[in-house]
């Protein structure tokens, strides 16, 4: 496919150039030759196959809790955040306040997935500049990162990439006016029943968005969001599990070149490495769902080796392990219901299976246990 010229950089009044799209998507259309083809089709298969082995999972939902606690952290990091999917799970938890501040970066990320599959599943929310507007809200107000970021609204002044004004800057995205318009004509490409292929289409629909940059902050991660949400949408995904952003934070670098090329018309290098993505990623969940159901057969069976009284509390706690993989004394008690001699007593049951671990050993008050293999599986 020759290059297509999304837009082309234009002098402004206050002396720096801009990016101006063009009418979009190009009247002429896209096409993509057999070797990007076929790799969609192997994108297809494995969402497809992601989908399929997803619904054997005895609960799906402690898998997407986990996939989206992954995403947040890798997404979060890509902008710069220090914190881990493990802080985020500490902080869920409310286990202890020895965390990274920027964890808040996760948590936001992790409300506003969480409340887009909400508004989604409850309301069949089309993906509208609205939703796209909600989104960003969510994950921005209230967050340490905030700043001026103005949460669920589209920018109402210039904002640019690298450097420290316009005129030197890396990129600028569209002024104000050039903006509503391409937003209103992505808009309608998403909703459009087209011949695009679908996987394709979502990473052309990332890579204008990012292009566009209608927000002051905030718009790689909104714009990664958008990724997981419109392939749902489509009926690709009965539930939202393939998150890409960390095989973005992977290839970084490559990633924002990627996303730079397709500003100047490099669209089959951007639509190549994000089917590269796709492809990556769903094998990789299609590997933790094997993992996990191994793990889980395995940790039943220990389980199960233990007297009818110790298994039957064990057992109660198993599966809230899947969701909330650290713990402490009085997490135990919560879900059981048992003194904290109890819950200390299930505990060292768990640890005794090889299942629970201390996280720290050298903490001698208030020691938390982390379900590491399980953990691990995400954190490979």
């Amino acid at each position: 496919m020759q290059n297509i010229r999304i837009g082309e950089f234009k002098m402004q009044k206050a002396g720096f150039k801009a990016f101006i799209p063009n009418f979009f998507p190009p009247k002429k259309g896209f096409c993509f030759d057999s070797k990007i083809l076929k790799k969609n089709n192997e994108a297809t298969r494995l969402l497809g196959k992601l989908d399929g082995i997803t619904k054997l999972l005895p609960n799906s939902d402690f898998f997407l809790l986990m996939y989206l606690r992954k995403d947040a952290a890798s997404s979060s990091q890509i902008e710069g955040t220090r914190a881990t999917m493990i802080d985020a799970i500490v902080a869920e938890a409310k286990i202890n306040t020895d965390i990274p501040e920027d964890v808040d970066d996760i948590l936001h990320y992790i409300k506003a997935l969480n409340f887009g599959i909400k508004r989604m599943t409850n309301d069949n929310f089309s993906m509208i500049l609205r939703f796209i507007k909600e989104l960003h809200k969510q994950l921005m107000q209230t967050a340490c990162a905030t700043h001026f970021s103005d949460p669920g609204e589209f920018r109402k002044s210039q904002n640019w990439i690298g450097g420290t004004r316009p005129d030197n800057a890396h990129f600028v995205p569209p002024p104000i006016d050039e903006m509503n318009s391409a937003l209103n004509n992505l808009e309608k490409f998403i909703h459009t029943n087209d011949t695009m292929p679908t996987v394709i289409k979502a990473g052309i629909i990332h890579a204008q968005f990012e292009t566009i940059h209608p927000f002051l902050d905030g718009n790689g991660r909104t714009g990664r969001m958008l990724i997981t949400f419109y392939l749902w949408k489509e009926g690709y995904l009965e539930k939202p599990v393939l998150f890409l952003s960390s095989f973005f934070k992977k290839h970084q670098k490559l990633y924002y070149e990627k996303l730079f090329g397709y500003h100047n018309g490099n669209i089959l290098e951007w639509v190549d490495f994000f089917l590269d993505g796709v492809i990556e990623i769903a094998n990789e969940a299609i590997d933790i769902v094997k993992k996990i159901t191994a793990l889980r057969e395995k940790d039943i069976l220990k389980i199960q080796k233990l007297g009818k009284r110790a298994s039957e509390s064990t057992a109660l706690v198993l599966p809230k392990l899947y969701t909330q993989p650290i713990v402490n004394v009085s997490a135990i008690q919560k879900w059981t219901g048992f003194t904290r001699a109890g819950a200390q007593t299930v505990i060292d049951r768990f640890i005794k299976l090889g299942i629970l671990t201390q996280k720290n050993k050298d903490q001698k008050y208030g020691q938390s246990y982390i379900y590491k293999e399980y953990i691990d599986i995400f954190n490979e």
